[in-house]
């Protein structure tokens, strides 16, 4: 992710890890899907943007082979160290604030990261300057404002409950700077950029063994908080964690809205 004073899920904290391996789970398969379609091929030079896990970067050193060159930037890298062997140079860097770690690059790509950056204008036109006349752009970031609920089939009381936790985990999102409704925008945004061919999709996991697991990791993760700001008690807590570990509700993610386009 990106730096912010106020940044809600911090990557050193216990829970990050499962968190990553849930966005893996859910998530890898489109954004895989997305960049096989771009061409990624032997001796791209690719940057990762705010690449907290190994597994995006993992399969792009794979692609890109010896020849290649993957630059994973994040602005906690402990998460990705590991990846950290050739063809793959892992960096600190902040995309909202400092300049690209590079230039000519083939392919730029960030997953749900730009919608947690204060000055997401400033990274996106630091990722477009990192490209070369003819690379990929592909941005995936949530819009959590599309599709608000942990249940979108609220029909009880354990349901009620958790899209009442997602309400408050949004409301502090939202007082740290994030913004909810950004994924939506990323078509308009690449165009205006400058991009061509530029298009988009959406992926909404409904219900999954990784959604639990998202679910269960994120609220843990954020549990002081939301009992500091009045906005869950310790009990609600407690009853939701044990309502997800029983695996009898339909728990859902925000929407990733996946656009890319091309550097004339």
């Amino acid at each position: 992710m990106t730096r912010s004073d106020g940044y809600l899920l911090d990557n050193r904290q216990s829970e990050a890890g499962e968190r990553f391996a849930a966005f893996a789970a859910l998530f890898d398969p489109t954004t895989f899907r997305h960049l096989e379609a771009l061409g990624v091929g032997p001796g791209w030079r690719c940057w990762e943007v705010g690449a907290g896990g190994t597994s995006v970067v993992s399969w792009l050193a794979k692609k890109v082979g010896p020849t290649g060159r993957v630059v994973a930037t994040d602005i906690d890298t402990s998460q990705v160290a590991a990846a950290a062997r050739p063809p793959v140079e892992v960096r600190v860097h902040d995309v909202g604030a400092e300049e690209p770690p590079g230039d000519g690059f083939d392919l730029v790509h960030a997953r749900l990261v730009l919608v947690h950056v204060p000055d997401r204008e400033r990274a996106l036109r630091s990722m477009i300057s990192a490209l070369r006349p003819g690379g990929r752009l592909l941005v995936e970031d949530a819009d959590p404002a599309l599709q608000p609920l942990t249940c979108p089939d609220e029909y009880g009381p354990e349901q009620q409950l958790a899209n009442g936790l997602r309400q408050g985990l949004r409301k502090l999102l939202a007082d740290r700077g994030a913004d909810l409704s950004y994924g939506r925008r990323l078509p308009r945004l690449l165009r205006s950029a400058g991009l061509d061919r530029v298009e988009a999709d959406g992926y909404f996991p409904v219900a999954s063994p990784a959604c639990a697991a998202l679910e269960s990791a994120t609220i843990r993760q954020v549990r002081d908080q939301l009992v500091t700001a009045g906005l869950a008690t310790d009990q609600d807590i407690d009853r939701h964690l044990a309502n997800v570990a029983a695996g009898g509700m339909d728990l859902a993610t925000a929407p990733m809205i996946s656009a890319w386009g091309r550097k004339p």
